[in-house]
């Protein structure tokens, strides 16, 4: 089954919905602690930041770093995230992120949410680009919801894709990918493709730091 139409459903979602984007950092004490625990991260020298949203992790990220490349496919959310980041340091770029290529390397790839997004016959070529983007010594670090979060959301079945029914306060309703993976799990699916990964949980959601299997050449 082909997952094209439910990732263009999620993009349009995330689209729509930019406005409603931020409310959960707003209302979630545990989306609070996330954000702070950015700061005990290993993040340094020039970050790239996949699927960067709104901005929420940005200027943490850019606190930390030398120079950040924030990266989202939706011309919406990049809006908001350009208002909310006020340092020179960095720079937003539109793609969509299973198409696009990184241009250099990078010490470290961040990304927060959107792991979980990514359907499980994509992951592969998702960490090549990964690796690809990181320069020798460099670090993923990522941060997802882990499967205790299935529980708060509209579960479909018989989907090309593990997905999830969202709705924006209009009524309108989209797909997404929502694929709910452990702890272990993720890190028996990373070790198998090379990367050493320590991943902890963190109030139901899991914070993970990974390293390539070799530097790419």
């Amino acid at each position: 089954m082909d997952d094209d139409a439910l990732l263009a459903e999620q993009m349009a979602y995330y689209r729509a919905g930019a406005a409603e984007y931020d409310r959960p950092y707003a209302e979630c004490e545990a989306l609070q602690e996330l954000l702070a625990a950015v700061d005990e991260l290993p993040i340094a020298g020039d970050v790239l930041e996949l699927a960067c949203g709104t901005g929420q992790w940005t200027p943490r990220l850019a606190a930390r770093a030398r120079s950040v490349t924030a990266v989202d496919a939706a011309a919406e959310v990049l809006a908001l995230a350009r208002a909310r980041t006020v340092s020179t340091t960095v720079q937003f770029f539109e793609a969509d992120l299973f198409g696009w290529q990184p241009p250099r390397r990078y010490d470290t790839v961040f990304f927060a949410f959107w792991l979980s997004h990514v359907p499980l016959t994509r992951l592969p070529d998702f960490w090549n680009t990964v690796a690809a983007a990181l320069a020798p010594g460099g670090k993923a670090i990522f941060v997802d919801d882990g499967p205790a979060a299935a529980a708060f959301e509209e579960v479909l079945a018989n989907q090309p894709a593990p997905a999830a029914l969202r709705r924006l306060d209009d009524g309108s309703q989209y797909r997404i990918v929502k694929v709910f993976r452990d702890a272990q799990a993720l890190t028996d699916d990373l070790t198998r493709l090379g990367w050493s990964v320590h991943i902890r949980t963190m109030a139901g959601n899991f914070i993970g730091i990974a390293e390539p299997p070799t530097s790419p050449g």
